[in-house]
């Protein structure tokens, strides 16, 4: 308990570089996943990594111009607001892993996509994601991407609120 308390003493400067590099390690490991294994990523997913990225960048910002208590709400506000856009997709898509819809509601994959439209049309479709957001290709301690997707914006949530009540 002493050493959470050390953890959460620690000037917020520290505390947001410390949520950017989990929040980019979360990020580099779907990147990882995507062009290391394979799993191509669908809507939802790419939609969640820009909520990810977009903690990341102010987490970072918050690091670099170390703000005072003003300014430190503000970022914690603005990352909670990542973060519940975030988590309200991640947690759309858990739904949707659940209970999947008899029609896949995320898209055709990546195959029908080049057999069937021009490059220049399939390119923006390829940006926004391949596959059925329904699927689940990959579990951790039976916890499908989305599930741990919105188990990490739930604690992304958690830091800035917390960062918000900081005294």
């Amino acid at each position: 308990m002493a050493l959470l308390q050390r953890i959460l003493s620690l000037p917020a400067r520290v505390l947001y570089l410390a949520l950017f590099l989990v929040a980019a390690g979360l990020l580099g490991f779907g990147l990882y996943l995507q062009h290391v294994v394979g799993l191509e990523p669908c809507p939802m997913c790419i939609m969640q990594r820009y909520a990810f990225a977009l903690a990341a960048v102010l987490a970072l910002l918050a690091a670099i111009h170390g703000p005072e208590r003003t300014g430190v709400r503000v970022y914690a506000a603005l990352i909670g607001l990542a973060a519940l856009g975030g988590g309200a997709i991640a947690a759309w898509q858990s739904w949707l892993q659940l209970d999947p819809p008899a029609i896949p509601e995320c898209g055709p994959g990546l195959e029908f996509m080049l057999e069937s439209f021009p490059l220049a049309e399939a390119l923006p479709m390829i940006f926004r994601g391949a596959g059925d957001c329904a699927v689940v290709d990959w579990t951790f301690l039976g916890l499908s991407i989305a599930n741990w997707s919105l188990l990490s914006f739930g604690a992304t949530l958690a830091f800035a609120v917390w960062m918000l009540r900081r005294s």
